[in-house]
């Protein structure tokens, strides 16, 4: 038998989005709202402000609030491993390794958002760490690995993407020998109390060819030699390194991350 129940006009149910919820509880040291076990909302925490507004650029960039490092008229913003002015080769928008040793920057970064292009010799020679053999050393002591690792064996994490001596990269996305490879480098510097003691590690994200390579690892130490960490400022120059291989260079431009 069917029940009917009488309807009453009076009675019309509440829409539930009109329906009042149980107040959300804060964690009692920020002004963001917890999610409770009742409801699966929260609200969102007080923002510091608008975000400021910058042109990205073309594809690949400079964005507006990027510096400059190299757009390939001139080495201007470089200094040699002497601070004498860099004499790597430019032309035709490029800047080539030539044995006159490693350049750096003239300023000094922390943490930031790094790009830079890069290409190995169309013409092949040598092998394993001797084929299109280059470096990008963050602040003079963290080495992002170059190398031509398209068809090139070499020890894992001394290949192309690795973060030199410690990390492999998790994939080999190189191009072949003389195409342009892209790094994308999101780097945090390690931080020092003031008797020089460690009290943060650096940390790195690197994308190559848009693939990521370096998932935010830690910074072990000096890449290259026993993974030691020694007090520096928080701010050091880039260096790129003259390995020996006309590896060249093109649109390179950073971002300060405050």
């Amino acid at each position: 038998m069917v029940v009917q129940l009488p309807f009453h006009a009076s009675a019309t149910p509440t829409p539930f989005w009109k329906k009042s919820l149980p107040a959300p509880e804060t964690c009692g040291c920020c002004t963001e709202v917890q999610p409770d076990t009742h409801s699966a909302y929260h609200l969102r925490p007080t923002l510091p402000g608008e975000p400021v507004k910058i042109d990205p650029g073309p594809p690949g960039g400079p964005p507006s609030d990027a510096i400059v490092l190299f757009d390939g008229k001139d080495l201007s913003q470089w200094l040699d491993d002497k601070n004498g002015p860099a004499r790597w080769e430019v032309k035709d928008g490029v800047a080539t390794v030539n044995h006159t040793g490693y350049i750096h920057t003239k300023q000094p970064f922390g943490d930031c958002q790094l790009h830079i292009e890069w290409a190995p010799p169309a013409k092949i020679e040598g092998e394993g760490q001797g084929r299109g053999n280059s470096g990008i050393i963050i602040q003079g002591r963290y080495e992002i690995q170059v190398l031509d690792s398209y068809t090139n064996q070499t020890y894992f994490n001394g290949q192309a993407g690795a973060v030199y001596s410690q990390y492999p990269p998790l994939v080999n996305c190189c191009r072949p020998p003389g195409e342009w490879q892209i790094y994308d480098i999101i780097y945090h510097a390690p931080r020092f109390a003031d008797n020089g003691a460690l009290v943060t590690r650096g940390r790195v994200t690197v994308l190559q060819n848009g693939v990521l390579v370096q998932d935010n690892v830690t910074i072990l130490g000096i890449t290259g030699y026993a993974p030691e960490y020694k007090k520096h400022n928080l701010k050091e120059p880039l260096s790129l390194q003259d390995h020996g291989n006309p590896v060249r260079y093109r649109n390179i431009w950073i971002r300060e991350l405050n």
